[in-house]
């Protein structure tokens, strides 16, 4: 359990880091992400570059980690997370200027998580928003 906690940790740790340069590149999220959540984390950062946004500040976790299913031919893993964001500010990368967005919009929100091991150690395959606060 301790590597898919690593692998998750890693893996947000590189996200930050992306969505506060704008880019992947020069991240480590390649080595934590893949499939759809590495998918998600470049279609997210393309639509921010075109609006001129990046990210400040840093997301709260609460994961609440599940069991390792190791009889499967590839191990997985499946856990939610409680994600803060209200400390994870949208400014425009020219001057700095935080983005204003909807109050309604969930700033508390129900991540549903998908890791796998590949290639011998665990990656995350899927981080799925629900629609609903926690």
């Amino acid at each position: 359990m301790a590597k898919v906690q690593s692998a998750y940790e890693g893996f947000w740790k590189a996200n930050i880091a992306a969505y506060a340069k704008g880019t992947i590149e020069g991240t480590e999220i390649k080595k934590y992400a893949v499939a759809e959540a590495l998918s998600d984390t470049k279609t997210d950062l393309a639509g921010l570059k075109q609006q001129g946004y990046v990210a400040t500040g840093k997301p709260s976790l609460s994961p609440k980690y599940g069991d390792v299913d190791d009889k499967r031919k590839t191990p997985r893993s499946t856990f939610t997370d409680c994600v803060d964001i209200t400390k994870w500010t949208l400014v425009k990368k020219s001057n700095g200027e935080e983005v204003q967005l909807p109050k309604e919009r969930l700033t508390r929100y129900v991540s549903n998580v998908i890791a796998e091991k590949w290639y011998g150690h665990w990656v995350i395959v899927r981080a799925t928003q629900e629609e609903r606060s926690c």
